[in-house]
């Protein structure tokens, strides 16, 4: 069949390489002029540094299979992140752990003493938390969610955290040992040269075609006997019905000789302080020592039509537009909806690839049984 994949990111590369190896002809397009959408990395050349030009990507994972599938384009180092916050005046340790709580309340508590901490600062009175300022009263008390939550949150988010839903905090651990390992996955690791040598060998295969500066056009689908679209979901129809809610992020790029901050991440509680993280690129590959620095401080703000979309708001607002969206898509014959923006939902790289593989397969089942695609294989 002749395929067409719209973005040249991790979604369109892993479903073009599984449909091109079964023999079907990929023609992937992309209007920017790199290959990795917002994993894209390049070395700096006055610093030698590796820059994650749309921010950090941390390769995170417990599927074995797709730890495996991505070692299978590049060779991986280990790599663990350990966040800090700078925030009242002091750096910590997150996730809020043993280091943290101890430090922040100058005690010396061992894990069931600390626990018993925070239990008596926890606000019990609230039995089932309705939003995000509810849940992390709930869960830590009003000092740690004043100190590493609130202003964070508001900056992030540009709303209340009273507007926030409570799942978004249940994501977040809270420790009662030393662990500063931000994830806990299995495998953890960022490829050596970069996302971006990994996702062209991805996509290097005689039967894939790879368009850049190509925006798409309706007529494009016409030739194609299936597409996958990995852009905006409502920009799949011109936006005709409004637009769906995104955050987008700001980088205020700055060099340092030598090390700026003696870490890769340094997020900012403080609500008067405007940006909300500083990340330095050089820490994301340790096993290089590149004399000068290269860093991003981060400012996140709404995402208007010509930015570019990070993180999906899904408030009630949104829900309700994607539901139209949604069952316009479910109509739409021919075409299958992939990836963070085809689906309007925030995905870690290990997700997006296992979703891909998936669909890819699902593709090659119905296509040799004669059945329709959904629109959606999630």
């Amino acid at each position: 069949m002749e395929i067409l994949l719209v973005g040249a990111g991790l979604s369109g590369a892993v479903i073009g390489r599984r449909l091109a190896e079964a023999g079907h002809r990929c023609r992937i397009i992309d209007a920017r002029d790199h290959v990795g959408g917002n994993c894209f990395t390049e070395r700096d050349a006055d610093t030698g540094v590796m820059v994650h030009v749309y921010g950090p990507h941390i390769f995170h994972t417990d599927d074995a299979e797709v730890w495996e599938y991505v070692n299978g384009f590049s060779d991986f180092m280990p790599f663990q992140n350990r966040v800090k916050s700078t925030t009242q005046g002091a750096v910590y340790s997150l996730p809020v752990n043993l280091l943290t709580i101890n430090q922040f309340f100058g005690k010396t508590m061992r894990p069931d003493e600390a626990r018993a901490f925070i239990a008596a600062q926890a606000d019990t009175s609230i039995a089932d938390p309705q939003n995000f300022e509810e849940q992390a009263l709930r869960l830590v008390g009003p000092a740690l969610y004043e100190a590493f939550f609130k202003g964070y949150t508001e900056k992030q988010w540009g709303c209340s955290p009273t507007e926030l839903p409570a799942s978004i905090l249940k994501r977040l651990p809270l420790r009662f040992n030393y662990d500063d390992n931000y994830f806990f996955h299995r495998f953890q690791g960022m490829p050596t040269d970069g996302y971006t040598p990994m996702i062209a060998a991805i996509l290097d295969h005689p039967n894939i075609t790879v368009e850049l500066g190509t925006a798409y056009a309706p007529d494009m689908a016409g030739a194609a006997d299936h597409v996958f679209w990995s852009g905006p979901l409502d920009g799949f129809f011109g936006y005709d019905l409004g637009r769906l809610g995104y955050r987008t992020l700001d980088f205020e790029r700055f060099t340092h000789d030598g090390d700026y901050q003696g870490c890769a991440v340094m997020n900012y509680g403080d609500r008067d302080v405007p940006w909300t993280r500083i990340t330095e690129h050089k820490h994301f590959s340790p096993w290089e020592s590149p004399p000068g620095s290269v860093c991003y401080r981060e400012y996140s703000r709404a995402c208007g039509p010509d930015d570019i979309p990070y993180y999906p708001i899904r408030l009630v607002e949104e829900k309700a537009l994607l539901g139209d969206y949604v069952a316009r898509a479910e109509k739409t014959r021919g075409v299958t909806f992939v990836g963070r923006l085809g689906t309007y939902r925030y995905l870690d790289m290990d997700v997006t690839i296992r979703e891909a593989l998936d669909t890819a397969d699902l593709f090659l089942d119905r296509a040799a049984g004669g059945g329709d695609m959904p629109a959606f294989a999630r």
